[in-house]
């Protein structure tokens, strides 16, 4: 499959790993990443939103994780070809029986999400089927530090779900971010953060298009350091 160029990175793509999507590079450019020392990502893919966020904090360090074999082979690749290898580390587990001594700053995660999926490929990336929402978020809140962030994106449908399930672990709701596909449409996907520590709330709204196959001013202001728009 043909590798995905970015700016300061390419990523190498597999057609039996989930590849780069637009909720992925809309993660790694809007978590909050700023302040992290240690950063977790859960379900790595391609590697993408950790190489986005690394790009960003170029002061952080980055361990990802993947229950796919072939997802892992292909994040290692990926950060070893990236100007910041030395900030990037990925294993191969399940996150379900993850075990830090050390915990994180931010933990970033693209979740599974479709019941239901036509796509063989796509079984494990795109179905709750090896990680449901619950398990996802109660091992995130034990890994957090204090002050740290739990961030995700996930269908606007699964939204109040995994609001009061994280709220259930102690999780307070901190941003929400409605991000539309194309302006005056519906909302399709939410940025959720989460701490443990309650905090002023912030709500915002983003969209990706202003009409078919035209990047919004919003979204390419957001992008401009990652991607390469051909004119």
């Amino acid at each position: 499959m043909k590798p995905f160029t970015f700016r300061q990175f390419e990523i190498q793509q597999s057609k039996n790993v989930f590849r780069v999507g637009t909720d992925g590079v809309l993660l790694g450019a809007l978590a909050c990443v700023d302040n992290a020392s240690k950063v977790l990502e859960v379900g790595t893919g391609t590697g993408l939103i950790s190489m986005m966020l690394a790009q960003r904090n170029q002061k952080a360090q980055f361990l990802g994780i993947d229950i796919n074999e072939e997802a892992a082979h292909l994040t290692k690749l990926n950060f070893e070809n990236s100007p910041f290898a030395s900030q990037l580390k990925n294993i191969h587990q399940d996150f379900k029986y993850f075990e830090s001594e050390e915990k994180f700053d931010l933990i970033v995660s693209n979740p599974p999400y479709f019941e239901v999926s036509g796509s063989e490929k796509d079984k494990i990336a795109r179905q709750t089927v090896e990680l449901n929402f619950r398990q996802l978020i109660s091992k995130s809140s034990s890994l957090l530090t204090e002050k740290g962030i739990f961030s995700v994106i996930i269908p606007v449908e699964a939204g109040n779900d995994f609001i009061q399930i994280a709220s259930e672990n102690q999780l307070f709701l901190v941003k929400k971010i409605n991000i539309k596909g194309i302006e005056n449409s519906k909302t399709k996907r939410l940025i959720l953060e989460f701490s443990l520590n309650e905090r002023s709330y912030e709500e915002l709204e983003f969209t990706i298009e202003k009409s078919p196959r035209q990047y919004s001013d919003q979204y390419l202001e957001l992008t401009k350091e990652f991607h390469v728009f051909r004119k």
